[in-house]
C-alpha cells in the first residue's frame, strides 16, 4: 500500500469517526435531557464540542468517502444523519444501548426512522420514500414485519465498506459482473478505435456500441478506453439480466451505485438474441455512466447510440505481433510469416497461444528449432481457428492425395489449377497488386458437379491435404430454414467462424438452395433468391476456398453460375477408371487373395460405392479369418446393390467365383 493511500485511510477513519460522534452526541444529549444518563456514555462530548472537534480536523487532500457519497447521491442533511446512525450501529458498540434507551425497550437496540425523525435536525418524512436517495440507491435497508417508521434500519454492506475506505465488489453483484483485467498494449488500429471511443464519450456520453466477429478484441478495446477515462471496466453477460421488471430495475440501480462507488464503467456483452432486446433497452435506460455494448453484429437500440465496427488486426499488425512473440526466430522463418498471416486471421491472445503451443511441440535441441518452427506454427494456428467452427460443421480429416483421385485428365488439370490459385494468392493479390482490382472479394469459389459417389468430397480432401488446411463439410439442407432471414443467420455463423483460419468449406447438397429462378410470385420466392445471393456474396468475400457440390448442375441458374470461379465435372467413372479405383482401394496391410480388378470394374457403380463394397468385404473376410477374396466382394456387392435398390446382372459378376 502506498504512503498516500495509507495516509488517506487514516484521515478518512478520523473524519468518519468524528461525523458519527456528532450524531451520537445528539442522541446522548436527548438522553441527558430526559435524565437517562448512562454511565458508559459519560465520556461522550456535548454536541457543540463534537461539532468543534469535527471542524478542527485537518482537511484531507482527497475527499473522505462519506463526503464523496453525500455529494454523489445528493443527500440532504437529515439523510446524512440517518446514514450515520446506521453506520454507527455497525462501527460503534455504544450505539446499541443508546438506541435501546431511547426506545425504552432493551430488545429494540437498533436505529429506526422514528428515532431519526425525533432526534436529528431538519427531519423530513420524504427521506424514506422509495425514490429518495437513501432507498433509491439502496444505502439503507428497511427491516420487515413492523410499521415503516418502527422497522429496523440497516446500512447496506457495500456502503459501509465504501465509507471505511474498503472497495470490494458489491456482494450482490458477484457472479453477475466481473472486473476486466488490464488489456495490455493494443495494435495501432485498435488503439485508434479506443481513442475514438474516449473522444465520443467525453463529448456527449452516449451508449457506445462495439460490434464485430469473434476474436476482434472488443473487450480489450473497451477496457483500454475505460482506463483512458480513469474508470475500471466490468463485464456483464446479457443472459444474466433478470427478465422481471422490478428485478431488472433493482439490478440497474445496484450497478449504478457500484459504478459511482468504484468509478467504473460497464461492458454489456450481448449475443444479439432478439428476445433480449427489450430487457437490454430497459436496463440501459436505468443506468447512466459509461456503458459499452458489445455484440457480434450491429444492434439497434432505442437509446442514443454511437456504433463502431471492430475488425481483427490487419495482416501487417498480425505480422508484427508474430515478430514480437518470435523475437530473433522471426528473421529465420524465410517468408513463412507472410503465409501464416495471409491464411490465418488471429488476434493477439490467439497468436500468443499459437506460439506457445508451437514451442511446446518442438524438441529443445537448438539446431532443430528453426527448421521445425514453421510447420508447428502452422498447425498451432489451425488449432486456434478450430473451436468455433467445430460446433457448426463437420470436420473431415483430410488424408487423400492426388494418387487417390481417379478422374479424367481434364478434370485433374482443373483441380490442380485450383490448388495453384490457392497457393499463389499472396503473390498475385498482395505482392502483384491484383487485390485492388477485384470489387467483389478475394474468395475462391468452386462448384463440384456430379452424381453421388463420383469423388467430389474426395477431391476436397485432396485439396485440403495438399494445402495443409482444415476441411469442414456443411449440409446446406440442414442450414436452410423456412423462417425468413434465418438461413442468412445460419450461413453468417458458419462464415464468421471460418474466417479465423480460412478453412476449406464444402457446402454439400447445393441443390437444396440453388435452382433455376422462375418469375417471383410471392415473398418466399424473393427471399429464396436473397438467400442464394447472400451465400454467393459470402463465398466471394470469404478469405478461403468455398466449394459447392451438386448432383444437378443443369438446375443451377446461369446468373449464379457466372459468379462461381471454378467448376469441375465429376463424371460417372468408365470401366478403365473403375479398374484404377479398385486398384487403389485396398491398403497394403490388407491381406488379399485372387482379386481380379478388371472383373470387379464391371460393377457399374461409382467410387463411393466401390469403397463401401471393399470395406464391407474386408469385414466379412476378417470375420472368416481369411484374406479378402472375390466371394467376399460378391457378398458385399450384393448388399450394396440392395441399398441402391438395384439388382446385380450376371454380366457384372460373371467369372467372379467358381460355381
Amino acid at each position: 500500500m502506498s504512503s498516500a493511500r495509507s495516509q488517506w485511510l487514516n484521515e478518512n477513519q478520523q473524519y468518519l469517526s468524528a461525523a458519527i460522534t456528532i450524531v451520537k452526541a445528539r442522541l446522548v444529549e436527548r438522553l441527558r435531557q430526559a435524565s437517562m444518563e448512562l454511565s458508559m456514555l459519560s465520556h461522550i462530548p456535548s454536541v457543540d464540542v463534537a461539532l468543534q472537534q469535527f471542524e478542527t480536523l485537518e482537511i484531507p487532500q482527497h475527499p473522505p468517502a462519506f463526503e464523496q457519497l453525500c455529494n454523489l447521491c445528493q443527500l440532504s442533511s437529515f439523510e446524512q444523519g440517518v446514514l450515520l446512525l446506521c453506520a454507527g450501529m455497525e462501527l460503534d458498540a455504544t450505539f446499541a444501548p443508546i438506541f435501546a434507551a431511547l426506545h425504552g425497550d432493551a430488545q429494540r437496540n437498533y436505529p429506526t426512522f422514528s428515532l431519526a425523525l425525533g432526534n436529528l435536525p431538519e427531519p423530513s418524512w420524504s427521506a424514506l420514500s422509495t425514490d429518495a436517495p437513501l432507498r433509491h440507491w439502496q444505502l439503507v435497508e428497511v427491516g420487515p414485519g413492523r410499521a415503516l417508521t418502527l422497522s429496523p434500519l440497516r446500512i447496506d454492506e457495500r456502503v459501509i465498506h465504501f465509507l471505511t475506505g474498503s472497495n470490494p465488489l458489491d456482494e450482490q453483484l458477484v457472479g453477475i459482473v466481473k472486473p476486466l483485467a488490464d488489456a495490455g498494449e493494443l495494435v495501432i488500429s485498435h488503439q485508434r478505435l479506443a481513442d475514438r471511443l474516449v473522444q465520443t464519450w467525453r463529448r456527449t456520453h452516449p451508449v457506445l456500441q462495439l460490434w464485430g466477429g469473434e476474436g476482434c478484441d472488443r473487450a480489450a478495446i473497451a477496457q483500454t478506453a475505460a482506463t483512458q477515462l480513469g474508470l475500471t471496466l466490468h463485464r456483464l453477460i446479457a443472459e444474466s439480466l433478470p427478465t422481471a421488471a422490478l428485478d431488472l430495475n433493482r439490478l440497474a440501480r445496484r450497478w449504478q451505485r457500484e459504478a459511482i462507488f468504484s468509478q467504473s464503467g460497464l461492458l454489456l456483452e450481448w449475443t444479439g438474441n432478439p428476445e433480449q432486446t427489450n430487457t437490454i433497452s430497459c436496463f440501459i435506460e436505468d443506468v447512466s455512466g459509461l456503458m459499452i455494448l458489445s455484440s457480434p453484429t450491429r444492434q439497434q437500440l432505442t437509446q442514443p447510440t454511437v456504433t463502431f465496427e471492430v475488425d481483427l488486426p490487419t495482416p501487417a499488425e498480425q505480422q508484427h505481433l508474430w515478430q514480437v512473440n518470435l523475437g530473433t526466430a522471426a528473421v529465420e522463418l524465410n517468408g513463412h510469416l507472410q503465409q501464416i498471416t495471409s491464411q490465418f486471421n488471429l488476434n493477439a491472445p490467439m497468436i500468443a497461444s499459437a506460439y506457445g503451443e508451437a514451442l511446446g511441440q518442438i524438441d529443445n535441441q537448438a539446431d532443430n528449432q528453426t527448421s521445425l518452427l514453421p510447420h508447428h506454427l502452422w498447425q498451432a494456428c489451425r488449432n486456434q481457428a478450430r473451436p468455433r467452427l467445430e460446433s457448426l460443421a463437420q470436420r473431415i480429416h483430410a488424408r487423400a492425395t492426388w494418387e487417390d483421385l481417379v478422374l479424367p485428365e481434364a478434370q485433374i488439370v482443373k483441380l490442380r489449377e485450383l490448388e495453384s490459385h490457392l497457393r499463389q494468392r499472396v503473390k498475385v493479390y498482395q505482392t502483384w497488386g491484383f487485390a485492388g482490382q477485384n470489387g467483389r472479394g478475394l474468395g475462391m469459389t468452386a462448384l463440384f458437379a456430379g452424381s453421388s459417389g463420383t469423388g467430389k468430397t474426395l477431391a476436397a480432401e485432396v485439396l485440403a491435404n495438399m494445402l495443409d488446411l482444415d476441411l469442414y463439410k456443411i449440409d446446406l439442407s440442414a442450414v436452410i430454414s423456412k423462417y425468413i432471414g434465418e438461413t442468412e443467420k445460419n450461413l453468417s455463423r458458419v462464415f464468421d467462424a471460418a474466417e479465423t483460419g480460412g478453412a476449406i468449406l464444402l457446402f454439400d447438397e447445393a441443390d437444396a438452395l440453388f435452382g433455376k429462378r422462375n418469375e417471383v410470385k410471392d415473398s418466399h420466392d424473393r427471399y429464396a433468391n436473397i438467400e442464394v445471393s447472400y451465400l454467393l456474396q459470402r463465398m466471394e468475400s470469404y478469405r478461403g476456398l468455398a466449394i459447392l457440390t451438386t448432383n444437378l448442375p443443369d438446375a443451377i441458374d446461369r446468373a449464379f453460375m457466372r459468379r462461381i470461379r471454378f467448376m469441375a465435372q465429376f463424371p460417372f467413372p468408365d470401366w478403365s477408371e473403375r479398374t484404377a479405383i479398385w486398384q487403389r482401394m485396398f491398403p497394403v496391410q490388407t491381406p488379399t487373395d485372387g482379386l481380379d480388378f478388371r472383373k470387379l470394374a464391371r460393377l457399374n457403380v461409382a467410387g463411393g460405392n466401390i469403397r463401401n463394397i471393399a470395406l464391407n468385404a474386408a469385414f466379412l473376410a476378417a470375420d472368416d479369418d481369411e484374406p479378402v477374396q472375390m466371394h467376399h466382394l460378391l457378398q458385399a456387392a450384393q448388399r450394396e446393390y440392395g441399398k441402391l435398390e438395384r439388382s446385380i446382372t450376371d454380366a457384372e459378376v460373371k467369372g467372379w467365383v467358381r460355381s
